[in-house]
């Protein structure tokens, strides 16, 4: 009995004079934290039996169990039934382990153990890794202002006081995020099927019958479509072209208006192809005029009424031109001005179906509804100029109209076939979208600008340049509504 008490002595002087905290294991190694802090393994069981009961066993038992993904992150359940996050400095491959075990302190940190014997951190809601801590209290987004974040063709943007792309190096590798497939595909057909809509509904308005209903009808489709047209070109493309070619990934460009530049070739392509196109379509006209006006009066008695002396041949040519072809190509609705116009709306409906699909699951349902409205709209500015071409829907109209209805599917089905290859970070992949983005931009700026916006409403033979009051004020109050609407839709894509 003396000799029981006398080791039971030695045992406490020996705790006084080392004491232990913090025990865990290594793989099948026990170690604890002396009064120095220094990691010690514990190799005796009297050393064992020394450390504090409670600290032992929330040591050795403590764990957290039932780890789950989301998306890419590890989740797993503590002790008191609270999902924490497992801070990993890798995704890691193979099976996801059920739990972590022999978890402990450092300092205020908490950590537990991985199947390796590695420790991995854990981290209550709202809080962040010892990695990056130092970094987050000098540039952590949430302390410097509110930060908005979106994707275009796969590149994640952050704009706003204290960019969180700059709180942290930014990879300019491929990036490896969670694609819900079944619901890309499901919305490829929802994103058709409103395209059509949009293109087809004004060729079905201007079959109303009711001639006042249908000018005022034509009138806000037009202008709504007018304003649509200048906020994607502005708003949209030369914005997103903009944040192309100043990634950080493809460095400092030399020449820091590449943007502008390239908006600037896309307006000249624009006016060139209209020039050439229209003096095309005069001299055809011309010939046509000479063949026409050999015959004299008297040889055509149909005619109602002789030319009066004086006529300019130019304005016969161009009335003669009117009759064959269907329109005055000195006027808006050419087809060849639509013909351009669409050209311009199909590269960046490409680039549309390809943004959506690449974005990040954790984005992807708000983009879909900006798209949705975005082609809505789009289509309806297209349609009312298609609609009010010469000639019947079908089958030139219609298959003007189909071809923007599918683009955008085309763009999401190229997209779900590069999905986990492609790089929106790559040099060539920023320098191509950046440049079709301007090139879209600049002429969606010339179509908008000289064909809708000032043919409409300056230019003389235009309709809105002496209508009645009523009209006029519609028409103002559509385009208003349209670079509005579109410029709101700009926030998030």
């Amino acid at each position: 009995m003396m000799r029981s008490l006398f080791l039971a002595s030695v045992a406490i002087s020996a705790v006084h004079a080392q004491s232990y905290s913090g025990c865990h294991k290594h793989g099948s190694v026990e170690y604890c934290y002396g009064a120095d802090g220094e990691e010690t393994p514990i190799s005796t069981q009297a050393a064992a039996t020394s450390v504090p009961a409670t600290t032992t066993a929330s040591a050795q038992s403590s764990a957290v169990t039932g780890c789950h993904n989301h998306g890419d992150d590890v989740y797993c359940i503590d002790g008191d039934g609270h999902e924490v996050q497992v801070s990993l400095t890798a995704t890691p491959t193979g099976e996801l382990p059920a739990q972590y075990t022999g978890c402990h302190s450092h300092g205020s940190s908490q950590y537990c153990l991985d199947p390796n014997g590695n420790d991995v951190q854990i981290l209550e809601e709202g809080a962040t890794s010892d990695e990056h801590s130092n970094e987050s209290d000098s540039s952590s987004p949430s302390s410097s202002g509110e930060v908005n974040c979106h994707f275009h063709a796969g590149v994640e943007h952050c704009v706003g006081a204290g960019e969180s792309e700059s709180s942290s190096e930014k990879s300019c590798g491929t990036q490896n995020r969670d694609y819900d497939m079944p619901l890309r595909i499901g919305t490829l057909f929802v994103i058709l099927v409103t395209s059509a809509i949009g293109v087809f509904l004004p060729m079905l308005l201007v079959k109303l019958p009711f001639p006042t209903i249908n000018t005022i009808a034509s009138t806000i489709i037009k202008q709504f479509g007018t304003g649509v047209i200048l906020s994607t070109a502005f708003v949209h493309l030369y914005t997103h072209a903009n944040l192309m070619f100043t990634n950080e990934c493809l460095g400092e460009l030399e020449y820091e208006a590449t943007t502008s530049a390239v908006v600037m070739a896309g307006i000249f392509l624009s006016f060139l192809t209209e020039y050439i196109g229209h003096r095309i379509i005069l001299a055809r006209g011309s010939k046509t005029c000479e063949q026409d006006c050999d015959e004299t009066p008297e040889n055509n008695t149909s005619n109602s009424a002789t030319p009066k002396e004086g006529t300019a041949p130019r304005a016969m040519q161009l009335a003669n031109l009117g009759h064959n072809h269907g329109a005055d190509p000195t006027k808006p609705n050419t087809k060849l001005s639509v013909l351009v116009m669409e050209a311009g709306i199909i590269f960046h409906s490409i680039l549309i179906g390809l943004t959506l699909v690449v974005a990040g699951d954790s984005f992807y349902k708000t983009l879909l509804v900006v798209i949705v409205f975005h082609q809505f709209f789009e289509g309806l500015a297209l349609g009312a100029r298609i609609a009010l071409l010469p000639g019947r829907v079908f089958p030139s109209k219609a298959v003007m109209a189909g071809i923007f209805a599918l683009i955008t599917p085309i763009g999401m089905a190229i997209g779900m076939g590069v999905l986990h290859s492609f790089n929106g970070n790559q040099k060539s992949t920023l320098v191509a979208l950046g440049t079709l983005d301007a090139l879209s931009a600049g002429i969606l700026v010339w179509v908008g600008v000289v064909d809708m916006w000032a043919r409409d409403w300056v230019i003389e033979g235009g309709e809105l340049i002496d209508a009645p009051i009523g009209r006029v004020l519609a028409g103002g109050v559509s385009l208003i509504a349209g670079m509005v609407l579109m410029g709101v839709l700009g926030k998030w894509a």
